[in-house]
């Protein structure tokens, strides 16, 4: 019995409507999770910040968590939600991609990985079974397998090879340490592979192996891309994921926050997002808007008396059901101004970004669930970049030939979206 019920309510070519049944609440996909990594998302006070942006599903980090305020605190307050304050579900990445962030820190093994706290230098073991027990305490609703995570720049063939076999063995070891809670949080499993696609490469490697173990795994996620290769190597791994990874589970691309990143990977698929773009970005003064990024603190937001954006009814653009009044982007402006990482302003913008992807991933649901999703790619492609001409890459093999119009028809240059 699994703790995962997943429903696809309609599917428009490959792009799908579906609903993720879990202990704590019901998740419309396609949805984008907003990054609570230490139980909190930056930038706001708390989950119950989150109000009025519909919400349902958040992401925290096993690492953080255990490094603060300790995954047995966490516990012994009842688990994340009551820790936080939040209702909705939680999804907890294991701690693999901090091999990644906290490279210099780390030391690797066939046990596990050894981190060095960047804070007061103490050292901790990560094993996957660990990190299956932290997940426990956690008490997030999807866990995460502990996978051995190389930076898709990296140089060295031996060490993806050696990555991607690791990653198997330690899914094992992460399955058996998480059998007796299958019923109560489920366990995803993630492919990695580098960006090797061909048929027998090391990606196709990590999903045999997976497809050996389905019946034990109830969701996939896509790691080890969004790292700085090009687009085409991108999108070649996302493609030849998807459309190997079972159709009746989840799939989960880790780490993807740009709107036009999470269009075409729809298109393509994929059901789940995480990523701290858009509250990252908000802390800087760039709001996520459906013509593109605005940066408020540029010169011609200095006298704007308009709403951050028209029509959006997140709490730094809605009116004052009292006065009528609302905040403007040259009150923003002046904000940033006055502070370069204003806490005020970066709060209100972060709840704007989130309500901007979130209401993204909305429509995303209602055009799949009418047919019209190709409709809705043109529309979103024509609101951000207007008509013009895309120069071509190998992409085009890779993502299917109506997103491919659409974005024909936009002026958009794929090389340089990152």
């Amino acid at each position: 019995m699994s703790a995962l019920k997943f429903e696809v309510l309609a599917r428009d070519k490959r792009a799908r409507a579906s609903t993720l049944t879990l202990p704590h609440a019901h998740t419309s996909t396609p949805i984008f999770m907003p990054v609570g990594t230490g139980a909190t998302v930056k930038g706001l006070s708390g989950a119950t910040t989150l109000g009025g942006t519909s919400c349902s599903m958040l992401l925290g980090n096993t690492y953080h968590l255990s490094q603060r305020p300790g995954s047995h605190i966490v516990r012994e307050n009842g688990g994340i939600h009551n820790f936080m304050n939040y209702s909705g579900n939680v999804l907890t990445d294991s701690g693999g991609f901090q091999m990644v962030s906290l490279f210099a820190l780390s030391e690797l093994d066939e046990r596990g990985v050894t981190f060095e706290s960047p804070a007061d230098g103490t050292r901790m073991l990560l094993t996957p079974e660990a990190s299956i027990r932290a997940q426990h305490d956690i008490g997030a609703d999807v866990v995460m397998a502990l996978d051995d995570v190389v930076s898709s720049v990296t140089v060295d063939d031996g060490r993806f090879k050696e990555a991607t076999e690791r990653t198997l063995r330690w899914l094992d070891r992460c399955l058996d340490e998480h059998e007796h809670r299958k019923h109560i949080q489920a366990l995803f499993a993630i492919v990695q592979g580098g960006l090797d696609v061909r048929e027998g490469g090391l990606r196709d490697i990590c999903l045999q192996g997976f497809k050996e173990r389905d019946h034990r795994i109830p969701g996939y996620a896509i790691g080890g891309v969004a790292g700085g290769e090009s687009k085409d190597s991108f999108w070649r791994v996302v493609e030849f994921c998807t459309a190997r990874l079972p159709a009746d589970k989840p799939r989960y691309l880790m780490g993807v926050g740009d709107p036009l990143d999470l269009v075409v990977a729809v298109a393509l698929g994929v059901d789940m997002f995480d990523c701290v773009y858009p509250t990252r970005t908000a802390r800087f003064g760039t709001a996520l808007t459906k013509k593109g990024t605005l940066n408020l603190k540029h010169r011609s937001c200095e006298s704007d008396m308009g709403p951050v954006e028209e029509g959006c009814m997140c709490r730094a653009c809605a009116p004052d059901p009292a006065t009528g009044r609302r905040y403007s982007r040259a009150l923003f402006h002046q904000l940033f101004k006055v502070s370069e990482k204003s806490n005020v302003a970066g709060s209100m913008l972060s709840h704007h970004n989130i309500s901007y992807m979130l209401n993204m991933c909305r429509e995303m649901q209602d055009s799949i669930k009418a047919g019209q999703y190709s409709s809705f790619v043109r529309r979103f492609l024509a609101d951000r970049y207007g008509n013009g001409a895309v120069k071509q890459s190998g992409w085009e093999a890779h993502v299917p030939g109506w997103v491919q119009d659409a974005l024909k028809a936009a002026d958009v240059n794929w090389l340089e979206w990152r």
